[in-house]
């Protein structure tokens, strides 16, 4: 039986749109059951349901951050999922939403993580001078952007790149790794060595 799985977004769903385009051409590893945005407008809610998959809504304003994850949390909980990927899920996350779906919660930044954790990690890459950076698949903890490595694609910053170019090259890379790594996650033994994750036979 195949893991059901939820997506978190805030946007536009373009990783959303990678992990469906994976599902449907059976290269997933697992069914997407319910996508959750805390933005109404978000375009990844039509998205996903034009996929026919359902859409929730659901939103945070005027809530403790608490209250607003226990709820996101059950509303996952009631579609059955077992996996939880956030893509463009602009929110800091509480135990309330991370502790239910420990060691099952993935998540994909554009760095190459440890550096440039955070929000415009492109940019941060592109104003720093770095001449690597790229995209992670990473499980999700109670750090920032700090959970063990699943998966990253290095991604070259070219002399004439400027922080749009280089942001659409990584987005690029996150679409090829994000599937990929999900459908292992799903469907091959791995197990957590410190701060990364390793495939093969569970020891």
């Amino acid at each position: 039986m195949r893991s059901r799985i939820g997506v978190l977004i805030s946007g536009r769903g373009s990783n959303l749109q990678a992990l469906l385009d994976a599902q449907s051409a059976g290269a997933l590893g697992g069914e997407i059951a319910v996508v959750l945005s805390n933005v109404e407008s978000a375009p990844g809610l039509a998205l996903a349901r034009g996929r026919g998959v359902v859409g929730v809504f659901n939103d945070h304003r005027g809530k403790p951050r608490e209250q607003f994850d226990r709820e996101t949390a059950s509303i996952l909980k009631e579609h059955g999922v077992e996996w939880v990927c956030l893509a463009g899920f602009m929110r800091l996350l509480s135990a309330e939403l991370i502790t239910p779906f420990a060691g099952r919660m993935v998540n994909v930044h554009p760095s190459l993580l440890p550096a440039f954790p955070g929000k415009d990690a492109q940019r941060q890459a592109w104003e720093h001078g770095v001449k690597v950076s790229g995209a992670t698949v990473h499980l999700v903890d109670a750090g920032l952007d700090s959970g063990p490595i699943v998966m990253q694609e290095a991604v070259p910053v070219l002399d004439a790149d400027d922080v749009e170019t280089l942001a659409a090259r990584i987005l690029a890379a996150e679409h090829r790794i994000y599937p990929t790594a999900v459908a292992r996650l799903l469907q091959e033994p791995f197990r957590v060595e410190g701060r990364r994750v390793v495939f093969g036979t569970v020891q």
